[in-house]
């Protein structure tokens, strides 16, 4: 990682958002900086919310995973298929939330590793129980908190194709294009395939 990130509990307000990533990117290219695009977004719906009170607590965490992809990666989500597209986003994510790719290398990638293919609710537990002894910070969330970031790495994992089933747990090898591995060994980020059980 090339910046160290605290734990945080952001996940909770800005799940998935490959839409929105795709719309950030595309004002992006069009030569708006953070500001402008944070601005945008809140003024014109850019993301075509029929509520827009949450749009000011998700556009960082947008913007965020923007800021993490180079122009390959860029080009990529914007034009290639969308399991590419989920690939990278899940990448975005990892990127910017050290406690999700903890967690992806940790738990994700210790059972993908082992052929485990099932996630359990004790592995999420103990998973967080852990992080939260090691952790001042972490230890103050509630446990509202902590459920629903239980909640929203399950469905991180089940909308970028990981998790087969959110019922029964059963976990999914990605597919990951050989570019795309190239270029994140390339870069520097190869903790990051391999977190994606590469």
């Amino acid at each position: 990682m090339t910046k160290e990130l605290d734990y945080s509990a952001t996940l909770t307000g800005a799940s998935f958002l490959l839409y929105e990533l795709k719309q950030v990117l595309k004002l992006k290219r069009q030569g708006l900086i953070d500001n402008e695009i944070k601005k945008k977004v809140i003024e014109d719906n850019v993301f075509e919310y029929q509520v827009t009170s949450s749009l000011k607590r998700i556009v960082p965490s947008v913007i965020r995973r923007a800021g993490v992809l180079d122009a390959l990666l860029e080009d990529l989500i914007l034009n290639s298929h969308l399991e590419v597209g989920k690939l990278i986003n899940l990448y975005a994510i990892m990127k910017t939330d050290k406690l999700f790719f903890e967690f992806m290398n940790e738990v994700i990638k210790e059972k993908l590793d082992d052929n485990n293919y099932l996630l359990e609710k004790k592995d999420l537990n103990i998973f967080f129980i852990t992080k939260a002894e090691q952790n001042e910070k972490m230890s103050k969330w509630t446990d509202l908190t902590i459920n629903k970031l239980k909640q929203v790495y399950i469905k991180l994992l089940f909308e970028a194709g990981l998790l087969r089933d959110k019922r029964s747990g059963e976990l999914n090898r990605l597919l990951i294009d050989e570019d795309i591995k190239r270029h994140l060994i390339k870069i520097g980020d190869t903790a990051y395939l391999r977190a994606m059980g590469e």
